[in-house]
C-alpha cells in the first residue's frame, strides 16, 4: 500500500543512515522501524486520582439560593453604568 507521510528531516537522515548501514531499502527500514515501534508495549503509568483543593470561605453574605438572579442583577447594573458613561 502506498501512502504519503511527512517525516521530520532529522528522522529521515537517521532512517537513511541506518538503511545504508544495513544495506536495505529505505522502505524496508521504515516498515521495520514502524513494526518495532508499534509492537513495543505501551508504558503504563499509574496516575494518582485528581483531587481538587477546597478552601472554606466563611458564611455567605448573600443568599446563594438566588445566586443567578443576583449575578444577572449585577450585570444589568454594570451595563446601565457603561451606557450612562457614553452619553
Amino acid at each position: 500500500m502506498r501512502s504519503t507521510v511527512r517525516i521530520d528531516d532529522d528522522l529521515m537522515v537517521e532512517l537513511r543512515t541506518r538503511a545504508e548501514a544495513e544495506s536495505v531499502s529505505l522502505t524496508r527500514m521504515l516498515n521495520r522501524t514502524l513494526r518495532v515501534g508499534l509492537s513495543a508495549p505501551r508504558k503504563q503509568t499509574k496516575r494518582r486520582p485528581f483531587k481538587q483543593k477546597t478552601f472554606h470561605m466563611g458564611v455567605p453574605r448573600v443568599g446563594v439560593v438566588k445566586a443567578l438572579a443576583l449575578a444577572a442583577e449585577l450585570e444589568d447594573e454594570e451595563i446601565t453604568r457603561k451606557l450612562s458613561l457614553r452619553k
